[in-house]
């Protein structure tokens, strides 16, 4: 069924829900925002485009989706893919390659290919985040110990050596500002829950850098000004030798859009006790991406985060998603100037943050409990997405882990255990 949830949900939608969903989505507005902008500045892009993808995919995701709660937007998941893209094949490529993977995505819904996520070993999921948390985590120490470094490699096993060579320039301010912000991002997730003490840690920390006037690096000193506005929809350009090359991209991205919102989803159904559609799901995760790359936005998907936000903050239906989504371009519109002043290190700590609960540290030693042969197919993916790259090791975490699966001789069920990232 490709049916949208809004369209279920409306049936029975009353000014209670109405009011519980606007709280949810203000609250989750407030999440998003600093994760949107310092997931574009990780990527490689221009901060201002992880503001576009938020509000328009998120929009579309919500609008569309086959999910009462989910909550879409630029990930994490998506940053080493990304950044890859962008360093080989410029932002143009990016936003071609996203274009491509959204009709990936319509294709795969149209063909209700939903369910296939069954059949992807929850080890090699596992592995190629655990991953992508450490490449994150690691690219965030320029950043966060204010690192004189004109360029990060794009690479694992070329940037550590490019940090150790810029030791001598370590700023013991930055670092203090981005362990400011970290300690507090920590006391707040866990003495307020349901605050969004993201936002409020990320600002404490930059107001420190403006009050004090302190020598760290700002997102208006790096970037400029954020843009009042959406810009105008325009098409990428397309090539028959662009698409070739670029088609590789597009698939990883469709993979990893349509993995992490059926995730996401499945771990909302846990915490409402409901039942997501999976092709919905997909076909909105198709036109979001379709849309975000119209708007020279970043990939998009499901945000685990979030959606598990979104519902401790109360939300109900997928009208909590628009309202998240048109509170973020309410900010854009009125207070963009304001984001100029967050401090880089402020951002560096929110990422390494959400690169250490990407990891799911709290799951290691049930992983050392498990079959063997899951354990070496999720180090497999682990090293193979550090050392060599997310296409590979999903490639090879995915042919090995199917091969395992047939050499059990059982049927093939899925193997999910949903975790909370």
């Amino acid at each position: 069924m490709r049916q949208p949830k809004i369209l279920t949900t409306l049936k029975t939608y009353s000014w209670p829900l109405f009011a519980a969903d606007v709280i949810a989505g203000a609250t989750v507005a407030m999440v998003a925002l600093p994760l949107s902008l310092a997931i574009a500045i990780a990527s490689g892009a221009d901060p201002a485009k992880g503001i576009v993808t938020a509000i328009v995919a998120g929009f579309l995701i919500s609008l569309l989706g086959g999910s009462r709660v989910q909550i879409g937007g630029p990930t994490g998941a998506f940053i080493v893919v990304v950044f890859g893209v962008i360093a080989k094949h410029g932002y143009d490529g990016l936003v071609l390659a996203t274009f491509m993977a959204g009709i990936i995505l319509l294709i795969a819904g149209y063909f209700r290919a939903g369910n296939l996520i069954a059949f992807v070993p929850e080890a090699v999921v596992n592995g190629f985040t655990i991953g992508i948390g450490i490449i994150i985590g690691t690219s965030q120490l320029k950043d966060f110990m204010g690192l004189s470094l004109t360029k990060a490699p794009a690479g694992f096993l070329e940037n550590i050596p490019a940090l150790w060579q810029a030791r001598e320039s370590f700023s013991l301010i930055a670092a203090g500002i981005a362990l400011f912000t970290l300690i507090l991002i920590v006391a707040l997730r866990r003495l307020f829950p349901r605050f969004p003490g993201l936002i409020l840690a990320v600002g404490a920390g930059s107001v420190l850098v403006f009050v004090l006037s302190l020598p760290v690096d700002t997102l208006g000193s790096r970037f400029g000004e954020l843009p009042r506005e959406l810009p105008w929809p325009a098409l990428p350009d397309f090539s028959l030798s662009r698409i070739i090359e670029l088609f590789p991209s597009a698939l990883i991205i469709a993979f990893l859009a349509a993995v992490e919102s059926l995730l996401s989803a499945m771990v909302a159904d846990r915490m409402i006790e409901g039942h997501h559609r999976p092709n919905a799901e997909l076909s909105a995760q198709g036109v979001a991406n379709l849309a975000s790359a119209l708007f020279g936005g970043l990939p998009a998907t499901g945000a685990i985060a979030r959606t598990a936000t979104n519902i401790k903050a109360g939300g109900k239906t997928p009208v909590a998603g628009i309202v998240h989504a048109l509170v973020i371009m309410l900010v854009m519109l009125l207070a963009a100037p304001l984001a100029s002043y967050l401090a880089m290190p402020a951002l560096a700590a929110l990422l390494i943050f959400t690169a250490w609960n990407m990891t799911e540290p709290h799951k290691w030693r049930s992983y050392l409990k498990g079959r063997k042969s899951d354990l070496l197919l999720l180090l497999l993916t682990l090293v193979l997405t550090v050392v060599v790259d997310l296409t590979v090791a999903i490639g090879v975490g995915v042919s090995v882990g199917l091969a395992l699966r047939l050499s059990r001789r059982k049927s093939v069920t899925s193997d999910w255990s949903p975790p909370e990232r």
